[in-house]
């Protein structure tokens, strides 16, 4: 097992089983619209795989969080420009309350090494 950027609370990502599991992904810019920050997780997302030896391309689960369904829209945008749409992952996307306001999306993602 490795753990990618772990401190007292929580890993970015943990490597088990020939899967990396990441914890939930969120943008920089807490003021930016919904394709900004679903362009800067995913970018999180990326940078993530790319230090356990994986890909986008290997994603086997996506969960997406949304401050509101307003966006998902927008956020699929991305999305769908950003997937692999040779290998999509399964994916579930609901409303919930963020940790911090400014936050519109959330991704958790797991995927093979």
């Amino acid at each position: 097992m490795k753990r990618i950027d772990p401190n007292s609370r929580r890993s970015r990502a943990v490597i088990a089983g020939g899967l990396v599991h990441m914890g939930g992904q969120v943008a920089d810019d807490r003021s930016a619209d919904i394709r900004t920050q679903t362009q800067q997780t995913l970018a999180r997302i990326d940078a993530l795989l790319a230090e356990a030896g994986s890909d986008r391309s290997r994603l086997v689960s996506a969960t997406i969080w949304l401050k509101t369904m307003d966006d998902y829209d927008g956020m699929n945008e991305v999305w769908d420009a950003w997937i692999d749409p040779q290998n999509p992952p399964t994916r579930a996307c609901g409303e919930v309350r963020l940790a911090d306001d400014g936050l519109r999306v959330e991704i958790i993602a797991t995927a093979a090494l």
